[in-house]
């Protein structure tokens, strides 16, 4: 690659130093015949020739030149890699963060907006219990989140969630997922639910608006997003069996 570009170069710099070349000559001859003008004024032209001189000759270095070309596919290089690496903003890896997912999102606000505030979005309604250790069954009114956009949107921009509410972000395969708390207002805790059908990690206060990352612990089928302390007041942990009739838990 570096040999192709560096050969399309030189090509285009032959013709360059040809142009120069020719303008060298006549700028030499120029200053041979105004040899009796104003001293400075000769002095000016003469580094000036200089200067093209040493321009030319780097124009015309390959080793020069295939130093620029590796540098520049480094930097390429570089960019492609972050890209493929870095998280897009709020939503599942694709990722729901604090309110939402990291997925690649167009729009922060999910839609269109009028005067700076999001447009409305419509969510489906479910109920999740959560059966803890001790066999308590904890119920949840939740609003459910499947498609790319409503999982960019999850909880953003809400000021308020209920004691027993919360959001399900569904996906369809089991994978890792990052969520974060980006225009998420309150603060949440968030649970992310194994293929298994059972708590798989719980990540607790996660602070409203924060752009930190927030893996799950592994491939995850949903995350539940609850009021910030919930989980610790009403004593969830990992293992305990989640009842989500819109999640297809793996019943084997």
């Amino acid at each position: 690659m570096v040999r192709q570009i560096t050969s399309s170069l030189l090509k285009r710099i032959d013709a360059v130093a040809s142009n120069r070349s020719r303008f060298l000559a006549a700028a030499e001859a120029k200053l041979d015949d105004d040899a009796d003008v104003d001293t400075d004024m000769t002095r000016n032209r003469s580094l000036g020739v200089r200067a093209i001189v040493g321009i030319r000759s780097r124009l015309t270095d390959p080793n020069w030149l295939i130093g620029v070309a590796t540098g520049i596919l480094a930097v390429v290089a570089i960019g492609v890699v972050l890209g493929k690496h870095l998280p897009t903003p709020s939503v599942a890896l694709t990722a729901p963060s604090g309110a939402q997912a990291l997925e690649s999102k167009t729009d922060a606000k999910g839609g269109n907006s009028l005067n700076g505030r999001p447009a409305a979005m419509a969510f489906g309604h479910s109920r999740v219990n959560i059966v803890t250790g001790a066999g308590i069954r904890r119920h949840f009114a939740v609003e459910v989140a499947t498609s790319p956009a409503q999982r960019q949107r999850g909880l953003m921009f809400r000021h308020h969630l209920a004691a027993n509410a919360g959001m399900v972000f569904i996906f369809r395969h089991s994978r890792p997922v990052i969520m974060w708390m980006k225009d998420t207002l309150i603060p949440l805790d968030m649970v992310f639910i194994g293929a298994d059908g059972r708590i798989a990690g719980l990540a607790r206060q996660a602070v409203p608006e924060s752009l930190t990352h927030i893996p799950s612990p592994g491939p995850v089928q949903a995350v539940l997003e609850i009021q910030g302390g919930a989980a610790a007041r009403l004593d969830l942990a990992v293992g305990d069996r989640v009842i989500c009739p819109l999640c297809e838990f793996d019943k084997s």
